[in-house]
């Protein structure tokens, strides 16, 4: 990489022509109508993709955004603003914006001198990007692709295919004086393939990725791994009976079905949601909700994981947080504001989709650590239930923890044994209900292969999930026959 790409502080103050006074001046014009904070934040990415469909790379792709937004935050008011032109005016305008939407009577706090450094992680030293290697060459890994998810069976009637990359640098200086700036190479591979068997049409789904370098996806051959699981499961659902309906065990699997847990858990442990009491964890820090087997974190400092940052959105270092351990709530996700405001220390997890976004509580990497159970031991436990693999979309109420999520791959357990795979299921449940359901927990803890984008108040940003096997007693299925 470049000496520039090396130190985003030096590229930042090059590019658009700044210094130290000029960031302290624009500080100083966020907090002259009286405010208890400001920071200002800095971005520039570069993102490529290309991708592929009917055995031919049609599209590609290839953008540069820059921009700065200003933070404003007075009691529990915040302003922000931001602009796409990066000049002094510029700033100056938007601080004074922020500063008149957050507007407040608390004590003036005039911004100090910019320049301490905050310490940071090294999770995604890369000596390259996949943006460094030539677009032909990314173009010929899809078409790999597309061949041999083709030749794995001949009901596979298409295969799509997309690689996207992304370079980005972030700069955040704040009015307590602290700089920190970090560089962020993020790539993810994707591939969908379609089986047909009469009017039967079925498809897979599968791909990852990370801030990795490009040599990854070859590394014990991960982008015929991502294809060939992607046909299977394609071809697996042609196969599938439909899935019965009413309350039963669930099994599920390790690794992307910790989706679950990102969904119907974790947003309800975010600071925002629990500050403002409308979260079902609100007030129970120290309260058991949640089986005795089940310790959950949220670690955003995961060497090269998608979900992953060595500093958050608001120039805070992420951290390892025990959110529920052995069923007993211990804390909560928290950016700068909501800890504030909750008397609580920052955990890192401030996190915003882009300059043009304000920040907010946002999940890094979430998982549950593995338990004792070996994934035989949970399957032979069961005498009818469903077992769970892969899930597509689903949607929670913060407010009560309801969730209803969609299994893409999923079979039936009977008698203790995995035997047909089903379509069709739907898992409704309670998040916190279902955390006491869990009796059973597997020793196969799995991280996703990096493919998560979390959605919250219209933004999005990359996470990962994990999950050991674990056995739920008692979740309603939705499916077509009883």
């Amino acid at each position: 990489m470049a000496d520039e790409l090396v130190t985003p502080e030096k590229f930042f103050l090059s590019r658009f022509g700044m210094n130290e006074n000029a960031l302290e001046r624009t500080l100083g014009s966020a907090l002259q109508r009286k405010a208890d904070y400001a920071d200002l934040y800095f971005e520039y990415r570069a993102a490529e993709g290309l991708s592929l469909e009917e055995s031919i790379v049609n599209h590609t792709s290839k953008s540069v955004s820059q921009g700065v937004g200003v933070r404003v935050c007075a009691e529990d008011r915040t302003g922000y603003a931001y602009s796409d032109e990066v000049t002094v005016d510029r700033m100056r305008l938007a601080a004074e914006t922020a500063c008149a939407i957050a507007d407040s009577r608390s004590d003036y706090r005039p911004a100090v001198q910019v320049g301490q450094p905050v310490r940071r992680h090294t999770l995604y030293e890369l000596d390259s990007t996949p943006l460094d290697v030539p677009l032909e060459e990314r173009a010929q890994l899809l078409k790999r692709i597309d061949e041999v998810a083709r030749s794995f069976d001949p009901r596979i009637r298409n295969v799509m295919a997309s690689f996207a990359a992304e370079l980005k640098l972030v700069m955040i200086v704040n009015s307590e004086g602290q700089l920190a700036a970090d560089v962020q190479p993020l790539s993810r591979l994707n591939v969908s393939v379609i089986a047909e068997e009469g009017k039967n049409r079925q498809i897979g789904v599968y791909g990852g990725g990370g801030r990795v370098d490009w040599r990854y996806f070859f590394e014990q051959e991960r982008w015929k791994e991502f294809t060939l699981r992607a046909a299977r499961q394609a071809i697996v659902n042609l196969d599938a009976v439909e899935a019965p309906a009413g309350e039963m065990v669930v099994v599920l699997g390790p690794g992307w079905p910790g989706i679950l847990l990102h969904e119907a858990v974790g947003h309800g442990l975010e600071g925002d949601f629990n500050r403002k009491g409308v979260s079902a964890f609100a007030n129970r820090i120290g309260q058991q909700v949640a089986s005795t087997l089940c310790t959950v974190v949220d670690d955003g400092t995961l060497p090269n994981r998608r979900g992953s940052l060595n500093v958050d959105d608001e120039g805070t270092p992420t951290s390892r947080t025990v959110l529920i351990e052995k069923g007993i709530l211990r804390g909560y996700l928290q950016d700068r504001l909501n800890a504030r405001l909750m008397k609580m220390a920052p955990t890192g997890n401030g996190r915003r989709e882009s300059f043009a976004h304000a920040p907010m509580p946002r999940m890094t990497n979430t998982f549950m650590l593995p338990g004792d159970s070996t994934p035989e031991e949970i399957i032979r436990s069961v005498k009818r239930g469903l077992y769970a693999v892969s899930f597509g979309g689903g949607q929670v109420d913060i407010t009560n923890g309801k969730f209803v999520f969609s299994a893409s791959e999923a079979y039936l357990i009977e008698d203790g044994a995995v035997t047909r795979p089903v379509k069709g299921a739907t898992l409704i449940g309670n998040g916190p209900d279902v955390l006491t359901r869990v009796s059973m927990v597997g020793n196969d803890l799995a991280l996703d292969s990096g493919i998560g984008t979390c959605g919250k108040d219209g933004q999005s940003v990359p996470v990962g999930v994990g999950l050991p096997t674990i056995r739920i007693d008692g979740i309603t299925v939705g499916g077509t026959r009883a």
